[in-house]
């Protein structure tokens, strides 16, 4: 049995806090929403500033999806919903570091 805040806890415990950190917002293309659409989206939903959501939206558009945001479940689960209320695809994933 381990003792409670041994070294092995207090690991497991870092690591828990430091997953709930690396979560990703993605925004997904498609072939039904506009560009404008999109920026404003980004804009009224995620906090973006115009020439941030615009170069997001082409990223979206050249590569097919782009990481919008990150960060805790919390905060991402709410955009995430909201985007996709709008019609636009949008998931939320974990960074996955090489």
């Amino acid at each position: 049995m381990i003792a409670m805040n041994s070294p092995l806890e207090q690991l497991n415990t870092a690591v828990l806090t430091d997953t709930d950190h690396l979560l990703r917002l993605i925004v997904w293309n498609d072939e039904v929403n506009t560009f404008e659409w999109v920026i404003e989206t980004l804009v009224t939903v995620c906090g973006h500033s115009e020439e941030q959501a615009e170069q997001s939206a082409m990223i979206i558009h050249t590569h097919g999806k782009y990481a919008v945001k990150s960060g805790e479940y919390g905060t991402l689960k709410p955009m995430c919903d909201a985007i996709t209320e709008r019609g636009i695809g949008a998931t939320i994933e974990e960074c996955v570091s090489h």
